[in-house]
């Protein structure tokens, strides 16, 4: 079981709070949390951290259960698509350069615990 689940909130806390957790997580494992909901006119970044000297934008998915393919398979082509070209706006924004040693990492939380999916999938322009 999964503490910190949350009923009766809001989506967008539920959600939230799921980030904050998966945060954590990455936290523990020694990961340097640079951003939460990084928002652009491209769409959002759930979390963008440091991996050592490796950029990393993480997309966090929560689940009650396994079915219909769990919180992973909800990072779909489409979605993979959306977290790329946000990432492409931060690294121009922030790093002038598109020329940083980054990944794309998901996060998915179920009743059951915490996946980590360390480059779940490549850049999709």
């Amino acid at each position: 079981m999964v503490s910190g689940s949350i009923k009766g909130k809001n989506t967008r806390s539920v959600g939230g709070s799921y980030e904050d957790m998966a945060a954590r997580f990455l936290a523990e494992k020694g990961f340097r949390i640079l951003a939460r909901n990084y928002r652009c006119r491209m769409g959002e970044i759930d979390l963008i951290a440091m991996d050592g000297e490796t950029l990393v934008f993480v997309e966090v998915k929560y689940r009650a259960d396994e079915s219909g393919g769990g919180p992973l398979a909800a990072v779909d082509r489409r979605k993979q698509r959306k977290i790329s070209k946000v990432a492409l706006y931060y690294l121009y924004t922030n790093y002038s350069t598109t020329d940083v040693a980054c990944r794309f990492d998901v996060i998915g939380i179920t009743d059951e615990g915490v996946q980590h999916v360390t480059a779940a999938f490549d850049y999709c322009g």
